[in-house]
């Protein structure tokens, strides 16, 4: 019997060890816990932390920074720095229209035996109703395009200016013809997706 009863005692000791050691892990747990949310409650975001500085060093050099240059004052005469707001001006986007001419041109270069063949584009920034008087009249653009495209020799169509200038030409050529036909223009730019000299 005297076993018995010292055996009681020892699985007493051993509970009560586990109990204190799992109440001991569950506080530290718990105070870990409440340290996180506390510091997470704390924690400012990155803007509110640079008003907060630029408040602060307000206050402390008030007045004795920046008055004599003028630099940071505001409309209201205090000493530091001011907020502005920005004014962004409303700049209006225009949709671009693009069309293509579905067959390229072909026609001989001023005083060359040589021939040009290009594809042409054209865009605007109007309404349809450009692209639909283009569509509408391809064929006495065309026509004008192949009279522009003859007036020029092969130095003349040379290099990336030579082309601009044919472009700028042909622009004009169909701007006239549309407004002949139709009372406006609306062709803001001519474009050649294919260039080819013979």
């Amino acid at each position: 019997m005297s076993d018995a009863n010292t055996d009681a005692p020892k699985k007493k000791g051993k509970i009560l060890k586990i109990i204190l050691m799992i109440l001991g892990f569950l506080l530290f747990l718990g105070g870990g816990f409440a340290g996180g949310i506390y510091y997470a409650g704390m924690q400012m975001s990155p803007s509110e932390e640079v008003l907060r500085l630029v408040e602060r060093t307000n206050g402390e050099g008030g007045g004795s920074g920046g008055e004599d240059s003028g630099e940071g004052e505001g409309e209201d005469g205090e000493g530091g720095p001011q907020r502005m707001v920005k004014d962004i001006p409303e700049t209006p986007v225009f949709q671009t229209s693009y069309y293509e001419f579905p067959d390229t041109l072909t026609t001989n270069l001023k005083g060359s035996r040589r021939f040009l063949q290009v594809g042409i584009g054209m865009s605007t920034q109007y309404d349809a109703s450009v692209i639909t008087n283009v569509e509408t009249h391809a064929m006495a653009i065309r026509s004008d395009f192949l009279a522009v495209i003859s007036g020029f020799s092969e130095e003349d169509v040379a290099g990336m200016e030579g082309r601009d200038r044919l472009a700028a030409a042909m622009k004009q050529a169909v701007n006239n013809r549309l407004e002949q036909l139709e009372g406006f223009g609306g062709i803001e730019n001519v474009f050649f997706p294919s260039f080819v000299l013979q």
